[in-house]
């Protein structure tokens, strides 16, 4: 068989930073984009081509005859073989920049919107240690460096305690320290790995569905709380009592140790049973009130539980939508999407009710705790598809609301929500958004109501192509 002959374009000056993590340059006629951990802006390179479409290409680089004058060192060993953390080479003031450009494009390109200046984006006030969860994920097949692969010695540390590998399933990044989560974290993983290579346990097969130990959940708290959730493709007691009480002793930081058995070929546990094991089954954290004048607000955090995964910048985001809707205290509050109620809790002492809607019916049952041990009494929260669930019926039920805070998942809202949205008619609506592109097509539609007065990017992930965008629109 012939192999396709490979096609190099030399000398391209990496022009910036485009959508979804990738950065851009152009050869003759057509847009070219390279993985952005890979390249850096001011970057001048050879590339050779991967895939070609009709109106762009994607390339890898194969030389560098200039660096970029804006890199900078990585501070992690992973950098350039993890997925994560891809920017880490460009200094943190350049990622905001080209995070608030992204903004923009997507509103005026995919929304065709005409935008009010747009706030200088909020930036993390943590670089590192930010995140309160990560999964890592057992395997017996880790990723090979290129040195590994070029020697000939026998591979004798098969086994991975770490993050799948970008593009591919069955392989996982043995890491030895992750920067995105504070300590113990770190102590955790290394722990567990030499417990179970010690113990000759079976680390996880993702081609074959088959091994003992598949996934570990660590989430931490900004009151000192610490959860770990193993999860274990086998209920074997003689094994998972062993391994639990190890950990337990060498982390007795650790306030919630639980277990969940999935036997399943894929790694969602939402609908598997959690055990406890010791300790409370949740953990608990707080956020400073919208009102200063206020006590904190505390919120329980179990192991299914979403929560800001960015606490501290969570707090910003919230503040910020809190602020645009300037809530008066007369005010029938929607809040769709709540999760487990933090932003319905949040704002609720400024309303006259607040009434949440989730899809997710265990989130529900959270929120209504998390108004309890707050002692908030007016929110009322629903389970079931917004889609179908926000109707006329609804809000004759529920009262017509002033304002309406949406914060949807990355596909942003399904249509019939966003044409509810104007039926409903609120005065105000501050829709939050993990995605910028899909709140551009869901703003063009509300657009033809609505004026859009404010716009506020708000960095939660630094090092990530991700951004939040907070935007206001008033009724016309």
């Amino acid at each position: 068989m012939r192999r396709k002959k490979q096609v190099i374009i030399p000398n391209l000056t990496i022009e910036g930073v485009a959508a979804e993590g990738k950065c851009i340059t152009r050869h003759e006629d057509k847009v070219i984009f390279v993985d952005g951990k890979l390249v850096a802006p001011q970057d001048v390179v050879d590339v050779k081509v991967v895939r070609k479409r009709k109106n762009y290409i994607e390339a890898v680089p194969v030389k560098f005859h200039e660096y970029s004058p804006l890199r900078t060192q990585a501070f992690c060993s992973h950098f350039g073989t993890c997925g994560g953390c891809k920017f880490q080479h460009l200094p943190y003031e350049y990622q905001l920049q080209f995070k608030q450009q992204q903004v923009v494009d997507h509103l005026e390109r995919i929304g065709k919107l005409d935008l009010p200046e747009v706030r200088p984006i909020l930036g993390s006030a943590h670089t590192q240690y930010y995140r309160n969860k990560l999964e890592f994920t057992f395997s017996n097949r880790r990723w090979m460096t290129q040195e590994e692969i070029a020697t000939d010695e026998k591979i004798t540390t098969p086994q991975a305690l770490g993050f799948h590998i970008p593009k591919r399933f069955d392989k996982i990044l043995d890491i030895e320290h992750c920067y995105l989560q504070p300590d113990p974290s770190n102590k955790i993983r290394l722990t567990l790995k030499r417990y179970a290579v010690e113990k000759n346990l079976t680390f996880f097969d993702q081609k074959n569905n088959e091994g003992f130990l598949r996934n570990v959940v660590i989430r931490n708290a900004n009151t000192g709380d610490l959860m770990v959730i193993m999860i274990f493709f086998n209920d074997d007691q003689s094994l998972i009592v062993p391994l639990l009480e190890h950990l337990h002793q060498e982390v007795p930081e650790i306030t919630s140790l639980q277990y969940i058995i999935n036997p399943k070929n894929n790694d969602a546990y939402q609908d598997l049973k959690v055990n406890l094991f010791a300790g409370e089954p949740h953990i608990t954290e707080t956020m400073p009130s919208l009102d200063a004048d206020k006590p904190a607000l505390q919120f329980r955090v179990g192991a299914k539980s979403f929560y800001q995964t960015n606490a501290t910048q969570a707090y910003e985001l919230y503040k910020v939508a809190g602020q645009l809707a300037d809530l008066q205290g007369d005010e029938i509050v929607y809040d769709l999407y709540t999760g487990t109620g933090t932003i319905a809790n949040f704002v609720a002492h400024k309303a006259k009710k607040v009434v949440g809607l989730e899809y997710v019916p265990m989130a529900i049952e959270n929120a209504k705790v998390n108004s309890e041990i707050n002692g908030i009494s007016n929110t009322d929260f629903f389970a079931g598809d917004i889609q179908h669930l926000l109707d006329e019926e609804f809000l004759m039920l529920h009262g017509q609301p002033q304002v309406i805070i949406t914060d949807p998942p990355r596909a942003g809202m399904h249509e019939d929500v966003v044409k509810m949205l104007k039926k409903a008619a609120p005065n105000k609506i501050v829709y939050v958004s993990c995605n910028p592109a899909t709140q551009a097509r869901d703003l063009a539609i509300l657009s033809e109501d609505y004026n859009i007065t404010a716009i506020q990017p708000v960095d939660m992930f630094p090092h990530t192509h991700h951004v939040e965008n907070v935007v206001l629109l008033e009724l016309n």
